[in-house]
C-alpha cells in the first residue's frame, strides 16, 4: 500500500462522514480517483468538490491536481518497490535476519525519497542556514535523531542544541525567538511534550519545522514548514528501526542541502573541526 493510502485508513475513524464516504472511495478505486478530474471524482464519491479540496489540503496537498499525482506516482512503482515491511519473527537465522533489515532499511529510505517536498526542504534549509539559534526536540528513538542532526550541526558553526527531557524541551522553547528556529522530530506525530514544546516555541516567534510520519497529525499540523518520512513500518515489535533510518534519511538530505547551498562557508568549517578532532586524537594516543 502506497504512504498516500496508508495514511488515509489511518484517518479514517476520525474523518467526518462526507470525508469518510470519500476516503473509502478512493481506498477502494485508488487508479480511477487518478484518473478522474473533480467533478468526476465528485460524482463517483458522493462528495463535493469543496469537501475533495478540503480534503486534499488536510493531506497536506495544495490542492486535488497535487494529491492525485502524488498518489498515481506511488501506484505506479514498480511492486518490488512498494514496501512491506517484515516483522521480528521467532527462530529467524542471522542471514535472514540481517537480509530482512537491510530490506526494510532500503525500502525505508526509497519511500521516503518518494515523499520528499522538496519546496518545504528548501524552506526548511533556509530557515536552518539563517537560524541564530537552532533547538532540536525528540523524545526515546526520536531524540536520538535530534542528536545525530545536532552532531551535524554544530560540526558546520550552527549555534544548536538537542533536548529529549521534555521539561527542558519547554524551558529552551520559551528563550527562543525570531531568527531562531525549533525543529521537532517524532514519528507518530502526536508525542504531546514534543508538540508542546514546538508550539511554545513558535509563539515566541521563532520557525517551527516538524519531521513525521506522512499523513495529517498534531505535531506537522503546528508547524511553519512540515516535512515528512515514510510512514509504512508496521508490527508492535520492529523497535522503530525502520522508521528511524528513514527520519536519519531526511536529516541528511537536510544538511547536506545546507553545506551544498553554503559551500565556501561551511565546508571550511567542516574540515578544521575534522582536523581539531584528529589532532586531539592523535595527541591522546601517545
Amino acid at each position: 500500500m502506497s504512504n498516500i493510502l496508508h495514511a488515509i485508513r489511518e484517518r479514517l475513524p476520525d474523518l467526518h462522514p462526507k470525508e469518510r464516504t470519500l476516503a473509502e472511495y478512493i481506498l477502494g478505486h485508488p487508479q480511477e480517483a487518478t484518473r478522474s478530474s473533480i467533478t468526476e471524482l465528485a460524482e463517483r464519491s458522493g462528495a463535493s468538490a469543496a469537501t475533495i479540496t478540503r480534503f486534499c489540503r488536510s493531506m497536506r496537498f495544495d490542492g486535488f491536481s497535487g494529491f492525485k499525482l502524488k498518489l498515481a506516482e506511488e501506484l505506479a512503482a514498480p511492486a518490488e518497490q512498494q514496501p512491506t515491511y517484515q516483522d521480528i519473527v521467532a527462530g529467524n537465522s542471522l542471514r535472514r535476519i540481517a537480509a530482512a533489515i537491510e530490506a526494510n532499511h532500503l525500502r525505508s529510505i526509497a519511500d521516503t525519497t518518494r515523499l520528499l517536498d522538496f519546496a518545504a526542504l528548501q524552506r526548511a534549509v533556509d530557515a536552518l542556514d539563517r537560524a541564530r539559534r537552532i533547538d532540536l526536540y525528540g523524545v526515546a528513538t526520536s531524540g536520538i535523531v535530534a542528536q545525530d542532526a545536532y552532531q551535524k550541526l554544530i560540526r558546520i558553526g550552527k549555534e544548536a542544541s538537542a533536548f529529549s527531557d521534555p521539561h527542558l524541551q519547554i524551558t529552551s522553547a520559551s528563550n527562543l525567538g525570531p531568527g531562531d528556529v525549533a525543529f521537532a522530530i517524532s514519528y507518530s506525530g502526536e508525542t504531546p511534550e514534543t508538540v508542546d514544546a514546538l508550539l511554545c516555541a513558535k509563539a515566541q516567534g521563532a520557525v517551527a519545522i516538524s519531521l513525521t510520519k506522512y499523513g495529517s497529525n498534531a505535531l506537522s499540523r503546528a508547524a511553519d514548514i512540515a516535512l515528512f518520512a515514510s510512514s509504512l513500518e508496521e508490527g508492535m515489535r520492529r523497535g522503530d528501526m525502520a522508521s528511524r533510518i528513514a527520519q536519519l534519511h531526511v536529516i541528511d538530505v537536510l544538511f547536506i542541502g545546507l553545506v551544498s547551498a553554503r559551500f565556501d562557508t561551511y565546508v571550511p568549517k567542516l574540515e578544521q573541526t575534522y582536523l581539531n578532532v584528529k589532532k586531539i586524537r592523535k595527541d591522546k594516543g601517545r
